[in-house]
This record gives C-alpha cells, sequence and structure tokens, in this order.
C-alpha cells in the first residue's frame, strides 16, 4: 500500500468527506488519469448499495478504465463513519479499490487478502492507533 493512498480522517469527517479524501488520495498515486471518473464511479458504486460491509469496515470498490494499476486505498477513523453499514454500526476502516476495468481476478484476489487481514485478531485495533499514513502503511506491508 503506497503511503500516499492512505488517510487517517479527522474526528468531523462523514461518509462522502472520507470517499473524496480516499479518491483524492488514490490520485496521488498517479494510476489514475481522470479523478472526476474515480469519483463519479465511487459514488455511484454507492448510490447502488453502501460498501459499508459491518463489523467497522466499508470496502467501496470500482473497476474503471481510468484507473491504469490495481490501487488500494485505505481510510482509518478512530472515532469512525455513519457508512449506512450492514449493522448500522461505525465505520472505522475503509478500504477503497480502484482497479482497472476487466481486472475481476486482481480484485477479488487483493480482496481476499483484505479480509484475510482485517480477520486477525487485533490487527484492526492495530491499525486504528495509527497516527499518520506512514505508520498505516507500515503495517499494512508488514502484515501482507
Amino acid at each position: 500500500v503506497n503511503p500516499k493512498a492512505v488517510c487517517v480522517f479527522p474526528e468531523h469527517f462523514g461518509k462522502n468527506e472520507a470517499l473524496d479524501a480516499m479518491v483524492n488520495a488514490i490520485a496521488q498515486t498517479g494510476a489514475v488519469s481522470d479523478i472526476d471518473a474515480l469519483r463519479r464511479a465511487v459514488y455511484d458504486r454507492e448510490d447502488v448499495m453502501s460498501t459499508g460491509i459491518g463489523q467497522g469496515v466499508a470496502i467501496p470498490h470500482v473497476r474503471i478504465d481510468e484507473v491504469s494499476a490495481p490501487t488500494v486505498g485505505v481510510g482509518i477513523s478512530s472515532k469512525g463513519i455513519d457508512f449506512d453499514t450492514l449493522d448500522n454500526e461505525p465505520v472505522h476502516i475503509v478500504v477503497l479499490f480502484a482497479m482497472p476495468s476487466g481486472s475481476q481476478k486482481d480484485y477479488l484476489g487483493l480482496l481476499a487478502k483484505v479480509m484475510m487481514a482485517l480477520k486477525v485478531p487485533g490487527f484492526k485495533d492495530t491499525l486504528l492507533s495509527c497516527t499518520g499514513p506512514d505508520a498505516v502503511a507500515e503495517v499494512l506491508n508488514t502484515e501482507s
């Protein structure tokens, strides 16, 4: 995970602010040719159904032509964000997959890796204790 694609959200952030910050962060990696297309795709996906899967986690995901390489962004909120989740609990960890069109296999592989990491006892707490993007990236890159 590129530290540029990591956000540690301030306490007051809502869902849209978090998504916007993550789109901007992923664009900083150079993997996106059109940030507006990425933003539209993320919001369009959320309009279909919230990507807040529960247990404090949301996994927004898009596959569009304007993304040149599989990119994973991570957002951390110690306070939690109202993300309209299935369990109505706040989201503390947002994992945004920005994938090129036709990358279903890569997406599923990365998703499986993320889900396995999030199930490791104490892993979420370790992430939430991080105070900056570099610390988050270091934890993620060590665990993966």
